[in-house]
């Protein structure tokens, strides 16, 4: 706690867009103290782990370090460290090598973790796209499943070049648009003595559109250009199971791969289950307007770990934007409430929603009245957009490096196939079947 008089202290777990946009706002008033809290020692933009994954941007591309943001801020400070409990009503929290840590106000936002919704397998043999290490494993997973095909072209039979992409919101449906890109350009120019053209990209999802969030001219768009790649769209049709060598859907048909890309869905981090507060959907908590928990003062929830009201009624979606302005919104809310300034509820400023689908191929549909752009026009809009978002002028420059290099060019950037532990592929098992079959 704070020092009678002195500054007041802000306990913050988690440095996604929720938390960091919270620390960087308070670290420029001289009332408060920040203690931020995070299991990595850096911030990693997560709308462009799908580019991490295939080979687009390099891990440093978007990722930076927490310590060189706040190294001259001395009311920061960070803690590495993994938090498994919390108590809210003394405001403190307690890390896995037992250190606990006290505030006056403290911020919940310790993100998100994939929804596998009980499907069998899914968590232990599909690979989730939801941190920095995620993308790193998928992408050693993807140059794999390559480098053995060509060194033994008859795994092709057993599922090799087949990939399965479980969900058709933005990260599936960037996710597909990027591999189905990487395979037609990249894999296809070396790879000379594999026939690459055998590959196919599976997009499935329940519902019946790709990019459900979006209108339905998006949805048109999305799957015409996908189609044209080559990614073979599976709609009304859910996953039921998931093998180590194959994945099985509703409707009878069974897949054979060895590599499933999970972007089903997000759930609460598992530290929601530990804090003692109230949960809702997706295990997230549930918070006022103020986005303080109710019979907690002083506690805040705040992006993809909390269920934020919205006016129209239910939630508002787990989106990067909306976790930033939380952040932003809780540390003015923070310093009104130091001041004895009266409350006053979180609004969120819809800019509405962007989607790259591949080269020249992008959606954007802009401001709650939801301007809709597509293709060069939208592409340019969203480089533009993330590019600003990305935290730090370095990273700034870097990516676009890489998004020119690679629109010019049939080459990529890392292909370093350097996590072998995610890699490695047991060919002998669940494979021995035709490549596509009706049970």
């Amino acid at each position: 706690m704070s020092d009678k008089g002195g500054p007041k202290h802000v306990v913050i777990v988690g440095s996604g867009f929720a938390g960091l946009g919270c620390a960087r706002k308070l670290a420029l008033r001289k009332e408060v103290r920040v203690t931020l809290i995070d299991k990595n020692n850096y911030h990693q933009f997560q709308p462009l782990l799908y580019q991490v994954a295939t080979s687009l941007l390099a891990p440093d591309d978007i990722a930076v370090s927490l310590r060189k943001l706040f190294r001259t801020h001395p009311n920061v400070d960070l803690k590495l460290a993994e938090v498994v409990s919390i108590d809210p009503k003394a405001k403190t929290v307690t890390t896995k090598s037992g250190e606990v840590y006290q505030g006056d106000y403290l911020v919940l936002a310790a993100g998100s973790q994939p929804n596998f919704f009980r499907t069998p397998g899914a968590a232990e043999h599909s690979f989730p796209l939801y941190s920095l290490n995620d993308a790193e494993r998928l992408r050693s997973r993807i140059l794999e499943v390559f480098e053995d095909a060509d060194r033994d072209p008859k795994l092709v039979e057993k599922g090799a070049l087949n990939f399965v992409i479980v969900g058709g919101g933005p990260t599936g449906t960037e996710m597909a648009g990027a591999l189905a890109e990487m395979i037609n350009s990249t894999m296809a120019s070396e790879y000379h003595d594999l026939a690459v053209t055998g590959a196919k990209v599976y997009l499935v999802d329940h519902g019946h559109a790709v990019l459900g969030p979006f209108s339905e001219r998006a949805h048109e768009y999305a799957a015409r250009v996908l189609k044209r790649d080559g990614v073979q769209i599976r709609l009304g049709t859910s996953v039921k199971e998931v093998a180590p060598g194959h994945v099985m859907l509703s409707d009878g048909t069974r897949i054979e791969t060895h590599l499933v890309i999970w972007g089903g869905g997000l759930m609460a981090a598992p530290l929601a289950a530990q804090t003692g507060l109230p949960q809702g959907r997706g295990g997230r908590i549930d918070v006022r307007p103020d986005l303080t928990v109710e019979g907690f003062p002083g506690v805040y929830a705040l992006g993809d770990f909390a269920n934020i009201p919205s006016p129209g009624g239910g939630a508002l979606p787990q989106l990067g934007s909306v976790a930033l302005q939380t952040g932003y919104w809780t540390a003015q809310h923070i310093l009104y409430e130091i001041k004895n300034i009266a409350h006053f509820p979180f609004h969120y400023h819809d800019k509405g929603f962007m989607a790259m689908i591949g080269r020249n191929a992008a959606i954007a549909e802009i401001g709650e009245h939801r301007h809709e752009l597509h293709g060069p026009v939208a592409f340019a809009a969203w480089l533009g957009v993330h590019s600003y978002l990305m935290t730090g002028v370095r990273n700034r420059i870097e990516a676009f490096i890489e998004w020119a290099w690679d629109y010019f060019s049939a080459s990529r950037g890392p292909q370093e196939l350097d996590r072998s532990d995610a890699a490695r592929i047991d060919w002998g098992e669940d494979g021995d079947t035709d490549e596509e079959e009706k049970s």
